[in-house]
């Protein structure tokens, strides 16, 4: 008898980003650029083979080849945004010009999202 493989969704993932977080690509090819070409806002996540992935507004564009459907239709290209690994992406902190690593703490017994200033060592919230 075979072993079943469950089926992989978003919820088996942890994550601390959000669709619409601003990150900047840390690792992969795309990050010998400079910082201000490789940040954009998370347009979505999905899963495929297993591996997280998220798409980043602006970053690794490439043109896809929409082919001829009917009769009369021309071959076109479309322009989209290809999707990235989630550990190669960082949030990215408008304030400081560079990414930071989020945290979450507890403040007023509620569960806040941000960082760790790294001159001050507060916790920032984001949230």
């Amino acid at each position: 008898m075979k072993p079943v493989k469950a089926a992989v969704s978003l919820r088996n993932f942890k994550r601390k980003l959000k669709v619409g977080d601003p990150v900047a690509v840390i690792s992969g090819p795309l990050s010998n650029r400079p910082l201000e070409e490789r940040v954009g806002k998370i347009l979505n996540f999905e899963v495929r083979k297993g591996k997280l992935l998220v798409r980043v507004g602006g970053i690794n564009v490439r043109r896809k080849l929409i082919r001829a459907r009917r009769p009369g239709e021309e071959n076109r290209f479309v322009e989209t945004e290809f999707p990235i690994a989630y550990s190669n992406v960082m949030f990215y902190s408008e304030s400081l010009k560079r990414p930071v690593r989020l945290k979450y703490a507890i403040k007023d017994g509620e569960k806040k999202r941000g960082f760790i200033h790294p001159e001050t060592r507060e916790f920032v919230s984001i949230d």
